[in-house]
C-alpha cells in the first residue's frame, strides 16, 4: 500500500474549501492499474462540483482528467502494463491527486506525439468538442457557426477544428484582446459580446446570415441572444453554463424564433461505453496530429497552488487551459 496526495473538499464553499490530504493506496483491484499523474487538466466543471452546484457526496476529491503512466497492473487487465502513458477523462471524480487507482477500460493510451502536460489541458477539452462537432451536429463544409466563449479552451478547440472541416466560424468573447484570440484560433470573424448589441455586430459580420448552430457555454447571459442568433430550423447547443444556468423558456418560444432545435448535450454519455471512448479518443488523437486541436495552456499551478487556480478560472482573467502539476 502507498499513499497518495490528494484534493479533497468536505463542504461545499469558495476556495478555500479545497485541501490537501494524504491518502491510503491500496494496491489495484481486480480490472484496475495504478497510475502516477504527471499532469492534470482543470475544467470550469470542478468550480460548479466545488460550490455544490452540481452537489456530490462529501467528502469528495475534485476532477476529471489526467494524463500519467501506468505504475502497476491489477489482475484481468490485459490491455495495459506497466510504463504506458495514459489519459482519462471520465474515470470517476478525483483526479487531483498524485496517484490514483482507476478502471483500465476507462483509460487510452497516448500516442508519443501527444505530451502528458498537452493531453491533460485538452483532452476533456477535445472530448467535448469532438461529441459537439462530430456528434451533435456532423460540422459540414459551409455550415455557418456560432461559437460563444471562443477564447477558452473548449472555444479555441471548436473554432480551429470547425475551421479544417470547413465551416465559417463566428467567435464571441469578452474583451478585445480575447477576440483577438478567438481569430488566431481560427474564428473569421470575432465579436465582443460584453458590449451592447454584440447579436447585430455578428449579423453586420455575416452580412446578415444567421448560424446554422449555436455552440453556448456561457448560458445565463448569452442564452436568448443564441436563439436571436440561429437561423431558421437552426439547432442551439447549451453545453455548459459559465454566467449562470440558462434562463428557462417556454417551448413555444422556438417555434416563434425559427422552429429551432435546442439540447443540453453532455460530454459523458457520449463516452460511456468503453469501445466509443477509444474511438472517439483515436479520432482527437488524429485531429491533434492533424493540427487541428492544439494545446493552448494559459496557466499552471502545482497541486498545493490549487486553491489560486480555482480563483483564477472564476475571474475569468486566463484565455486557453489551466494545467494542475502534482
Amino acid at each position: 500500500m502507498t499513499m497518495s496526495r490528494a484534493v479533497r473538499i468536505r463542504e461545499f464553499g469558495g476556495p478555500e474549501a479545497l485541501r490537501i490530504e494524504q491518502v491510503e493506496l491500496p494496491d489495484p483491484g481486480v480490472g484496475e492499474v495504478t497510475v502516477r499523474q504527471t499532469a492534470i487538466g482543470f475544467n470550469f466543471i470542478d468550480v460548479y462540483q466545488r460550490r455544490g452546484a452540481y452537489p456530490l457526496p462529501l467528502p469528495t476529491g475534485l476532477g476529471h482528467e489526467a494524463a500519467g503512466v501506468v505504475e502497476a497492473v491489477g489482475p484481468g487487465v490485459a490491455e495495459l502494463r506497466a510504463g504506458d502513458r495514459v489519459v482519462y477523462m471520465n474515470a470517476g471524480i478525483g483526479a487531483y491527486a498524485d496517484r490514483r487507482n482507476l478502471p483500465a477500460e476507462r483509460l487510452a493510451t497516448l500516442p508519443a506525439s501527444v505530451s502528458d502536460e498537452d493531453a491533460a489541458a485538452i483532452f476533456f477539452k477535445a472530448m467535448t468538442a469532438q461529441y459537439l462537432l462530430r456528434k451533435t451536429h456532423r460540422v459540414a463544409p459551409g455550415d455557418l457557426l456560432l461559437v460563444h466563449a471562443a477564447a477558452g479552451g473548449v472555444g479555441q478547440i471548436l473554432c480551429r477544428w470547425a475551421k479544417a472541416l470547413g465551416a465559417e466560424v463566428v467567435g464571441t468573447a469578452g474583451s478585445a484582446a480575447k477576440c483577438e484570440i478567438a481569430r488566431a484560433a481560427g474564428a473569421d470573424h470575432a465579436i465582443d459580446y460584453s458590449k451592447p448589441g454584440w447579436p447585430e455586430a455578428m449579423l453586420k459580420a455575416t452580412g446578415g446570415r444567421k448560424a446554422r448552430v449555436v455552440y453556448d457555454s456561457v448560458g445565463k447571459d448569452t442564452f436568448l441572444h443564441s436563439l436571436d442568433c440561429a437561423a431558421p430550423f437552426g439547432l442551439v447547443v447549451l453545453y455548459g453554463a459559465a454566467s449562470g444556468p440558462a434562463p428557462a423558456i417556454e417551448p413555444e418560444l422556438l417555434n416563434k424564433k425559427g422552429c429551432l432545435f435546442l439540447t443540453r448535450p453532455s460530454v459523458f454519455p457520449h463516452n460511456a461505453d468503453p469501445a466509443t471512448f477509444r474511438a472517439n479518443a483515436v479520432e482527437v488523437f488524429q485531429a491533434i496530429a492533424a493540427g487541428h486541436v492544439q494545446a493552448a495552456i494559459g496557466a499552471r499551478f502545482s497541486l498545493d497552488e490549487v486553491a489560486q487556480a480555482h480563483r483564477v478560472a472564476e475571474s475569468r482573467t486566463t484565455t486557453g487551459a489551466i494545467v494542475l502539476r502534482p
